[in-house]
């Protein structure tokens, strides 16, 4: 029993979660909630890093389910004090960013979500997905002005940051980096008439590419297809990527396992018992029929499988996985034959097993009890709001009371 589910609540997932559902839980919010799509959504997605930085490692997962966040923050892993990761450091390791300091010698990362069904992921599929990205103004060669026009700006003397000291208590100073407000964190000024008449001064465009995305049979939900250097451009750094996230839409009969497939199937009784052949169509257009020979007996709950007819294997597209089918078995309405008929039914099925009676009871001594319908879910909800009382209501009942002399 875990303390407290406030970060299972934020990922929208139960206690007992497992590693995999925690990856999709978090990879479908941080991408929605990402300042870049949700600028306003700051807070939203540092919750969401939080809470997939702890449940995500098995050490810090325990301590918060004994302690609740209370024991997070107070470090009790022993690092020394719970603080949180940067919540872009967690997203673009998720997401294969590398780290921080790769990331400073390099251009911003774009992440995008695709949607594919699972016959996408079973045959294959192109898809055309179109991205903004940031491109080096082609006209003044990233340098934003025409060349030599550019000067280094006096206020943070070229870094493009500016160091503040404040004292936060006698005989104690705090020093705080932040952009330097005349030139915008770019360490040069550029005068108006100077700048660069197509990007503006900015160094940059914004513009659009047509990506063509190859899906490959067997990826899985949540994989990843990297176009390495096609992410955002900015001068004096190498471009990033741009990462797409396969995204799996339900199907409506397959459900994926690994490299199997799973589906259920209904069986009337007179097929459980006498064999069947139901035809099933794959993801792709063949048709399979699901034989049951004659004397094979299904029992509801049985679990079958077809070899070879699961999920195509990544990069081993010729091995597939087992087609698995969970059945249930249908059984007729009652008084679905008359009295007379059914005797004839008992001639052909297993004879019945005598219940052992005692020899001296007789037959006037039985209580007979016939069976019902039973709604168990209907008579707890009735007991809980008929039978409930609290301590004021034995409070105020009569009752017998003791006498004492």
């Amino acid at each position: 029993m875990v303390k407290e589910t406030g970060f299972y609540d934020t990922l929208g997932v139960k206690p007992n979660a497992t590693p995999d559902e925690l990856k999709r839980a978090y990879r479908k919010l941080a991408l929605k909630y990402h300042p870049d799509k949700n600028p306003t959504e700051g807070e939203k997605f540092k919750q969401i890093s939080q809470a997939y930085e702890v449940l995500s490692d098995a050490q810090k997962r325990e301590l918060y389910d004994r302690g609740g966040e209370k024991a997070i923050k107070e470090g009790g892993t022993g690092g020394g004090g719970g603080s949180f990761a940067s919540p872009m450091d967690i997203f673009d390791l998720f997401f294969g960013g590398g780290s921080r300091m790769h990331r400073e010698r390099r251009g911003k990362n774009i992440v995008h979500q695709i949607s594919v069904t699972l016959d996408d992921l079973y045959n294959g599929a192109t898809k055309k997905l179109s991205v903004q990205k940031n491109t080096i103004c082609e006209r003044c060669e990233g340098r934003g002005s025409r060349k030599g026009a550019a000067q280094m700006c006096m206020s943070c003397h070229g870094t493009g940051m500016q160091v503040r000291v404040h004292q936060i208590a006698p005989g104690m100073v705090q020093q705080v980096s932040t952009v330097c407000h005349s030139c915008q964190g770019q360490g040069q000024r550029i005068s108006q008439k100077d700048r660069c008449k197509a990007c503006g001064g900015r160094k940059i465009l914004r513009q659009k590419k047509i990506l063509e995305v190859h899906i490959d049979k067997g990826m899985r939900d949540g994989q990843k297809i990297v176009f390495h250097g096609e992410g955002d451009q900015d001068p004096g750094l190498e471009p990033g990527d741009i990462i797409i996230v396969l995204d799996q839409r339900q199907h409506p009969l397959f459900t994926r396992k690994g490299e199997d497939l799973v589906m259920s199937m209904e069986l009337q009784l007179v097929e459980a018992l006498c064999g069947f052949q139901k035809p099933v169509l794959t993801l792709d257009n063949r048709t399979l029929l699901i034989t049951s020979h004659p004397g094979e007996l299904i029992k509801p709950g049985d679990t079958k499988c077809v070899m070879n007819e699961g999920m195509p294997m990544h990069r081993r597209p010729f091995e597939k996985g087992r087609l698995i089918i969970h059945f249930s078995v249908v059984f007729p309405q009652a008084n679905f034959l008359p009295r007379h008929k059914l005797k004839e039914l008992e001639s052909y099925l297993p004879e019945k097993m005598d219940a052992e009676q005692p020899e001296s009871m007789d037959d006037d001594l039985y209580i007979y009890a016939d069976l019902e319908d039973c709604d168990l879910e209907n008579r707890k909800r009735h007991n809980h709001q008929h039978f409930y009382m609290d301590e004021d209501d034995y409070a105020n009942t009569g009752g017998v009371q003791c006498q004492t002399s």
